[in-house]
């Protein structure tokens, strides 16, 4: 091909390994990802992709590992500024004697624009590129993501009594409407609504959700079975267990996004599977509560759509999507009692496909494929921590942590280049994350 002929591209990314994710099972070595207009417009060798581009920008990283963007399929980002908080102690209390007064304190626009801020800065040191969001001021939320350039599914909160976000339940749902409105078209932000928990919305409210939901095609975000006690609060109140209750009232099909799921049948995990729904693994914040255990390996092999997520950082304590995949892995064959469960290529791919997937994002990322969009970290293996080089998703999944990754790219844009953050005063976020620290130390409970 003559040098007339070559094709123009925005940036060239070459890495040893690219791990595109679909197909499954994948490893390309030496490979090169080309990006034009924020998509990827093809996967190929390095040598033929030089041949064939004419690259405005080359990013060449030989000891690297390219791997979509982890999805974070459930978390609280403002609760950064709650890390470490009320640890140690079982969910109830610590949510309803801690966190709950805390936030009545200080929850509030600048409360939530700072932190998702620092979870901001935090996820793409980590290699996250796309979150879905469940917490109040979602208004806020989105206007933050959309200034830094972060994909992001906002979730549209619904709950039984009065907080800072709204007064009643017209309110919730006429707010809702309001934010959903507003970011319907936006290419990087869209909504969810989020219905807290089966114990904190009634009947009535839930089926505005469903209803609502249908109209607008949006999924519903949802924490569901994360506790025994739950269960059995159902099963007193409503004289059924959640899940049957949800279904009851049509909300449990493929729009929905089940958090947590520690407590299920077998039935539940085939109506899972029957009814579309996807299941949103927290491996850490569920093992730091004593919530109990997923059964991700049952649900994976059964054909339930599998995602990860790392829930909020008052409860985890952090938002690393390395980590949670490795500790989902690792915790997915205990609890199977089958070590050859939940291999390193499932794992990856709950973490970044399988979380776009259950979001709805699946047709925009979590592979690298051509007509997807640039949403991309690269891991840097060349660590003492990653050698020898045996099998490259392993030691990702295994071995690697989130201070190797190199790079990170959402829709083609450099968000994390050598691990600093271009755009984003680092030091200014932590100065305020202390001063938040200050103002919450101050309440007493």
């Amino acid at each position: 091909m003559s040098e007339g002929q070559r094709e123009t591209c925005d940036l060239l990314i070459e890495a040893g390994f690219v791990v595109p994710v679909e197909p499954h099972g994948v490893v390309l070595e030496d490979h090169a990802v080309a990006v034009r207009d924020g998509a990827i417009v093809a996967v190929l060798p390095r040598a033929e992709a030089r041949a064939r581009f004419d690259a405005a920008e080359t990013v060449s990283r030989p000891d690297g590992a390219l791997v979509p963007g982890f999805v974070n399929s459930h978390a609280h980002n403002p609760m950064t500024l709650l890390r470490g908080v009320a640890d140690d102690l079982p969910l109830k209390v610590w949510l309803q004697q801690h966190i709950w007064p805390i936030e009545g304190a200080v929850i509030g626009p600048d409360f939530v624009a700072d932190g998702v801020t620092l979870a901001i800065a935090e996820m793409l040191r980590g290699g996250t590129t796309c979150v879905n969001e469940n917490y109040f001021f979602p208004d806020v939320q989105a206007a933050v993501y959309k200034r830094h350039g972060f994909r992001a599914r906002v979730g549209l909160p619904v709950i039984d009594f009065p907080t800072a976000w709204a007064k009643n339940d017209d309110e919730y749902f006429d707010k809702a409407g309001e934010v959903h409105d507003q970011w319907r078209d936006d290419p990087l932000v869209a909504t969810a609504f989020a219905p807290h928990a089966p114990y904190t919305v009634n009947d009535a409210n839930f089926e505005r959700v469903r209803m609502l939901s249908d109209q607008l095609d949006v999924p519903v975000h949802l924490h569901l079975h994360e506790t025994a006690q739950e269960v059995q609060q159902s099963q007193d109140k409503h004289g059924q267990r959640p899940i049957a209750r949800l279904d009851r009232l049509g909300l449990f099909n493929d729009r929905l996004i089940a958090v947590h799921m520690t407590q299920l049948t077998d039935a539940e995990v085939h109506l899972c599977v029957e009814r579309g729904v996807s299941v949103v693994h927290c491996p850490e914040s569920n093992l730091k509560l004593a919530s109990g255990f997923c059964p991700a390996c049952a649900l994976e092999r059964a054909g339930v759509n599998l995602a990860i997520g790392t829930d909020g950082c008052a409860s985890n304590n952090d938002l690393d999507m390395v980590g949670e995949t490795r500790t989902a892995a690792i915790l997915a064959k205990a609890v199977a009692e089958d070590a050859a469960a939940f291999d390193a290529f499932t794992a990856l791919r709950a973490a970044t496909l399988g979380g776009a997937k259950a979001i709805g994002f699946d047709h925009l990322v979590g592979s690298i494929e051509p007509g997807k969009q640039a949403d991309l970290a690269c891991f840097d293996l060349s660590a003492l921590e990653t050698q020898p080089l045996h099998h490259v998703v392993s030691q990702l999944v295994y071995a690697a942590g989130r201070h190797q990754v190199s790079d990170v790219w959402i829709a083609g844009r450099h968000k994390l280049r050598e691990r600093e953050l271009p755009g984003m005063d680092v030091d200014a976020i932590v100065a305020n994350a202390r001063q938040w620290r200050a103002r919450i130390a101050a309440i007493s409970l």
